[in-house]
């Protein structure tokens, strides 16, 4: 227990003298109009009761996209990526429309949605060095068979000429 200022180190605690008097002091219970602060899970209305039971478990990232002004595009795409799921459809295919949507309103708010901006541009970066990687191991391989069947045609066309 530490010492209040100017009182000894070790010595107990006092405090300073007053002239307060019990009923001098504030009541225990709350004034009549009190009205205590209702807890945070407890919903207001019906609508934050769903939009709560939605959000409960989701995922960071859902959590983010929703808290920005494209929750409704993301809302959108979120159901059309589970619906081509649901149907086993092509995903790209049927959620184009939805995607360019939310990628339009994302790069209009893209204040708050910079970080989530940033890094599908270095995925869309990194996707596009790797394409290139491959287009030069492919190049070679390509370069090598092309000139080893040019050597097989013109070895089999020398050959046919010696038989002449």
């Amino acid at each position: 227990m530490s010492a209040l200022p100017n009182q000894p180190p070790g010595s107990a605690p006092t405090l300073p003298s007053s002239n307060l008097l019990p009923e001098d002091l504030p009541p225990t219970h709350p004034p009549s109009d009190f009205s205590e602060p209702k807890p945070e899970s407890e919903p207001d209305s019906e609508a934050e009761a769903e939009e709560e039971e939605e959000e409960e478990g989701e995922c960071g990232f859902c959590l983010f996209m929703k808290g920005g002004g494209c929750r409704d595009s993301f809302i959108n795409w979120e159901k059309c990526v589970q619906e081509a799921e649901a149907k086993d459809e092509d995903l790209l295919e049927k959620c184009a429309r939805v995607t360019a949507a939310l990628k339009e309103c994302m790069d209009a708010h893209s204040d708050y949605y910079e970080p989530i901006l940033r890094a599908e541009k270095m995925a869309e970066e990194q996707a596009i060095i790797e394409l290139e990687k491959e287009k030069q191991n492919s190049q070679p391989n390509e370069a090598q068979s092309q000139q080893e069947s040019e050597e097989t045609t013109s070895s089999s066309s020398s050959a046919s000429k010696d038989r002449k």
